[in-house]
């Protein structure tokens, strides 16, 4: 990672030094610059950040958010050993707060003497608090007009305070491109959610349709994907979290895992067994009669056991692969039926897409509802149809 900041680095130098050979005026200087690779934003409670004596007090009545921007510079990636180690973390944190979101990075300039360099941003982290009380479009209103900023940027949610999402314990570590890596993940497991980029959310606060992030939080030292957040349509504020069970449900609802694991305990033996997601597909098919509205969710999954832990049963596979089928596609309708409950009843929010399916199948019933949805979709009944297939035993030395 490390290796790649020093190269980024070099680009720009060589990008920079015919300017200055020209004796352009606007020539940036490598060791000017501070790439910005990843932003946090906080809100702050009244009283819990000092001001000082130069700030106005009505600059104090609104909310106040503190930003903290991730910097890498020449200084940052200089402490670099040959044998790859860093005598020093691999990046700068600086933070800031202030009641709107330009003026506070305007302001970093008084105690950071880099110029920043946002093209090169990485991911956009939002606090708990700060996603609660402020709607997604005014946090990131700035961001979506700036035309420095990366619209490919990654967005994340963390559970409690951002900031403590972009520190690391490890020195050769820089926390927002470890959370972009993590992000690919999602081709692995059902547990992460497709990547959310700025470029992405713009039609969803435009369609006002409610929406998952993904949730992040520190973890000793570190950091760790749990769940998802809930962002509302209507309100474009969060609702609250998924847990990644509750994730896990959700991805076989919309059919768009890559790959994952269900475990699962064999009825007759007691031993576990493990069921490795190779396909998925799940096709939404609403249905209109009168005023009533319903759903019927088909899910198909062809897979593979890719661990077993009872090796009596070597003897008798198309038995227990029959009987495996059976368990992992009820596992999969209580996932299933356990978020539906959650974002149903609780949350009354409409994540996975049945409103779009009923707008391209029943566009006038649509054109009635759309406008309470959310409220809509939490009354409406849904069933659940699950097929599996196992195509591959797997292999054993015994």
């Amino acid at each position: 990672m490390i290796c790649m900041i020093v190269r980024i680095l070099w680009c720009l130098l060589i990008l920079c030094l015919p300017l200055s050979l020209s004796g352009c005026w606007s020539s940036k200087e490598i060791e000017d610059l501070g790439l910005v690779v990843g932003v946090s934003l906080d809100l702050e409670k009244e009283g819990s950040v000092p001001w000082d004596e130069g700030q106005e007090a009505e600059y104090l009545k609104g909310k106040r958010i503190t930003i903290t921007n991730q910097f890498v510079t020449s200084e940052t990636t200089g402490g670099i050993t040959k044998e790859g180690k860093s005598q020093q973390k691999a990046y700068k944190n600086v933070s800031e707060t202030g009641d709107a979101i330009l003026p506070t990075l305007r302001n970093m300039l008084l105690k950071f003497d880099k110029r920043a360099f946002a093209e090169h941003s990485k991911v956009i982290v939002i606090g708990e608090d700060l996603a609660r009380n402020l709607s997604m479009q005014q946090i990131l209103d700035f961001f979506i007009r700036e035309q420095e900023i990366r619209p490919s940027g990654l967005l994340l949610i963390a559970k409690n305070r951002a900031s403590k999402v972009l520190e690391t314990n490890e020195p050769n570590e820089i926390p927002a491109f470890q959370l972009v890596e993590m992000t690919k993940g999602h081709k692995r497991t059902t547990k992460i959610f497709p990547p959310m980029t700025l470029t992405k959310i713009v039609g969803k606060l435009h369609s006002e349709s409610s929406f998952l992030l993904q949730n992040v939080i520190p973890d000793n030292g570190n950091v760790k994907f749990a769940g998802a957040a809930v962002i509302g349509g209507k309100s474009k504020k969060l609702r609250g979290f998924l847990t990644e069970k509750e994730l896990e449900g959700l991805t076989w609802i919309t059919g768009e895992g890559k790959g994952g694991l269900v475990k699962d305990l064999d009825e007759e033996t007691g031993q576990p067994f493990v069921y490795e997601i190779l396909s998925m597909k799940s096709k939404i098919k609403p249905y209109v009669k009168g005023n009533n509205i319903s759903f019927d969710i088909k899910i198909e999954s062809e897979g593979r056991i890719a661990e077993h832990w009872d090796f009596t049963e070597e003897l008798q596979k198309n038995k227990f692969l029959k009987r495996a089928e059976k368990s992992v596609e009820k596992e999969v309708e209580r996932l299933v039926k356990n978020v539906l409950e959650k974002i149903q009843k609780e949350y009354q929010a409409d994540v996975s897409g049945f409103g779009n399916k009923l707008r391209i199948e029943y566009p006038r019933v649509w054109e009635k509802k759309k406008k309470d949805w959310d409220q809509t979709f939490s009354e409406v009944p849904i069933n659940c149809e699950v097929k599996l297939t196992i195509k591959d035993y797997g292999t054993s030395s015994n």
